[in-house]
């Protein structure tokens, strides 16, 4: 286990953490400075001068780092990122449930579920610490940021494990709906089952063609609403941009993706036409007490 944070929380975030190498007999330190060293580790866009001569860096004592400290290998090294003006996503998180093990929301579109990249303090969890009063708060499982709906989240960390087994045993049932083009042609309900891959770093998912199946979804259109489909999903596996990417392989793009089909170049500020996908229902038997649980969106389609 690392050693605690010398740095308070900020915006709700803990302090970011980076640590040396562990030393190798016979190797020489590889780089002759702290500084050096963290030039090389963090981001080309991280102005890692400018963080040491404002004092951000410190090490487990709480000491500030300098740009010319001998490099000590296994040193722990704290700090916190540099969050820019965000704009504030619209919306409400409505709080659907809560009580000492859970928070239940439902998640406005546009809204990250966690902070990371350029959504950082605009994220249901640095919010809903704050609001909340619950520094500890973290999601059981993920929402994309252009998707709506229900959302878990454990109080508390020691709640974590027994829920994130049970949906890494799928034993959560989710339910999504989502407004898409209607097709004379297509036969449903209809099971789409593929490889589906995420490089880090890339915006965009993939089907890999011919690999081993690692996500299913079976698809059903409920309705039709001025000339579209309202199509019930219910995804068997949970992967990235999965019913996105089903969705557009039945030739049928969810109304408001800015990915697929096409790639869209809008700017990651701009909230007019979201996404017309929400995850409707959540139901499983709490791994804690064995009582059954279910949730559902209080949002409906087409999403404003």
């Amino acid at each position: 286990m690392p050693p605690r944070s010398p740095l308070p929380a900020r915006h709700g975030l803990p302090a970011a953490r980076v640590c040396t190498p562990p030393p190798q007999r016979g190797v020489p330190d590889p780089f002759p400075t702290m500084g050096a060293w963290l030039r090389h580790r963090l981001p080309v866009h991280v102005d890692v001068g400018a963080m040491l001569a404002e004092g951000r860096f410190v090490d487990a004592d709480g000491r500030v780092l300098r740009d010319d400290d001998p490099y000590v290998a296994h040193r722990h090294v704290w700090f916190h990122r540099n969050v820019r003006a965000e704009p504030e996503v619209p919306g409400r998180i409505h709080v659907l449930h809560r009580d000492e093990r859970l928070v239940v929301v439902d998640k406005p579109p546009f809204l990250s579920t966690i902070p990371r990249g350029r959504h950082i303090v605009q994220s249901v969890v640095v919010r809903l610490r704050a609001e909340l009063d619950l520094p500890e708060l973290s999601p059981l499982h993920r929402l994309d940021r252009a998707t709506s709906g229900v959302l878990l989240l454990a109080t508390e960390q020691r709640w974590r494990a027994p829920y994130q087994t049970a949906f890494e045993r799928r034993a959560v049932d989710k339910t999504y709906r989502a407004l898409a083009p209607l097709r004379d042609d297509l036969e449903l309900p209809a099971d789409v089952r593929n490889h589906i891959r995420k490089v880090r770093g890339t915006a965009h998912a993939e089907v890999v063609p011919g690999a081993p199946v690692n996500a299913e979804t079976h698809v059903e259109l409920e309705r039709e609403v001025d000339g579209l489909g309202v199509y019930r999903l219910t995804p068997r596996t949970g992967r990235t941009h999965q019913l996105r990417l089903h969705l557009c392989g039945l030739g049928i793009p969810i109304v408001g993706d800015r990915l697929y089909p096409v790639e869209r170049d809008l700017d990651l500020d701009d909230f007019t036409d979201p996404l017309q996908l929400l995850a409707v229902r959540i139901a499983f038997t709490d791994p804690v007490d064995g009582r059954g649980r279910e949730f559902h969106s209080s949002r409906t389609l087409p999403l404003t």
